[in-house]
């Protein structure tokens, strides 16, 4: 057991840095020092109390580091590795896993609603009482532990730095295109959204091929940067129809609509810019007590429009972070253009309101 600082949620909108101990790895775990740990919607949500989490919790599930020890039974993995780390590990052997559903893994997925490890127990505690790991990993602190599976070794010359905003923000947007959705070249791609997750969109439908990547975005800091990223078009949603936006553009509707900002009516919106045939999928955390209505289900059938959910892009953690470093290191994926504002763990209350204003496109947390 060692003690280490840590930003810990008390409770809803109670966010301080302090100090809490630290579990040494158990069989199949690694402790990792974190280097750098990005904000995300979904943490900001629990923030928020938009998402409900138990409490005390440490926050942050974008994260990177360096292995500093391995528990007994870990093979992949050694002191001195660099690692990036993924929110929903795959366990290789349970239903979903050998299915091809790696990111609903029988074994891990639940550690997103839970904040502990399968057998309910938390590597993180105070005074002796337990303190949760959030979202899987609990990355706003100095060091972790999480299994083998969670963490996955990248080349020594990678920057970390850049390299944590592939945990959730790009694995979730550029796996939403090609693993979720298996975007085509050519497609018509509407992006709601352009935040860290709605940038990843626009990253993976440009890398796709895709021939019209539209936009739509309140912020107008954020749909100049969606064209920067390979938009081509952004418009104000204040100040266009959305739909009629859609049909201007293609005459039939779009392809496929990717809800990225975590808003349910959003999603509303999305099936009625898709084409007759097209696919809505649900990327953004929308809060737990917002639904959606599909007013005239008749409609929604014999026109042959898909509804799909998505959880971190549909992706396999050890087969596309590498990857998606490869394309990044080939200079068809932009890391270091997401990240607009970096702060200090002693100012994650800074870095969390900027996400709450809607400020940049990704902040992150330098941790280590």
């Amino acid at each position: 057991m060692s003690a280490i600082r840590a930003a810990v949620l008390e409770a809803v909108g109670d966010l301080g840095v302090g100090e809490v101990d630290l579990e040494e790895p158990r069989a199949g775990e690694v402790l990792v020092r974190v280097t750098d740990c990005g904000v995300c919607h979904s943490d900001l949500s629990v923030v928020d109390g938009a998402l409900p989490a138990p409490v005390p919790v440490v926050l942050g599930h974008e994260a990177a580091g360096v292995v500093e020890a391995t528990g007994p039974g870990v093979e992949r993995l050694q002191a001195g590795d660099k690692v990036v780390l993924t929110p929903l590990p795959s366990c290789g052997r349970c239903y979903f896993c050998t299915r091809g559903n790696p990111t609903l893994c029988a074994e891990y997925s639940s550690a997103l609603f839970t904040s502990t490890r399968p057998d309910g127990t938390t590597p993180l505690s105070r005074g002796g009482a337990p303190v949760h790991r959030g979202l899987g990993i609990g990355g706003w602190a100095e060091r972790v532990v999480v299994p083998q599976e969670g963490a996955v070794k990248v080349d020594d010359d990678v920057d970390l730095a850049e390299a944590c905003v592939i945990g959730c923000a790009v694995q979730t947007g550029v796996g939403a295109v090609l693993e979720t959705a298996r975007v085509e070249e050519g497609a018509t791609v509407l992006v709601l959204g352009a935040g860290g997750i709605g940038i990843a969109v626009v990253q993976g439908a440009r890398l796709a091929g895709a021939s019209v990547i539209a936009v739509v975005d309140p912020v107008a800091e954020r749909r100049e940067a969606a064209l920067r990223f390979g938009a081509t078009h952004a418009v104000d949603p204040g100040e266009v129809d959305v739909t009629t936006f859609a049909m201007d553009l293609t005459s039939v509707g779009m392809d496929y609509c990717f809800e990225a900002a975590g808003v349910a009516a959003l999603i509303e919106q999305g099936i009625d810019a898709v084409r007759p045939g097209g696919t809505v999928v649900c990327v953004g955390a929308a809060p737990i007590d917002q639904g959606i209505t599909i007013p005239i289900a008749a409609a929604f059938t014999t026109t042959e429009k898909r509804l799909v959910g998505c959880l971190l892009g549909s992706v396999n953690a050890h087969r596309d972070i590498p990857r998606l470093l490869a394309l990044a290191r080939a200079g068809r994926l932009d890391l270091r253009g997401m990240i607009t504002d970096r702060y200090p763990l002693d100012e994650v209350g800074a870095a969390v309101d900027n996400l709450r204003q809607r400020r940049g496109i990704r902040t992150t947390l330098r941790i280590g």
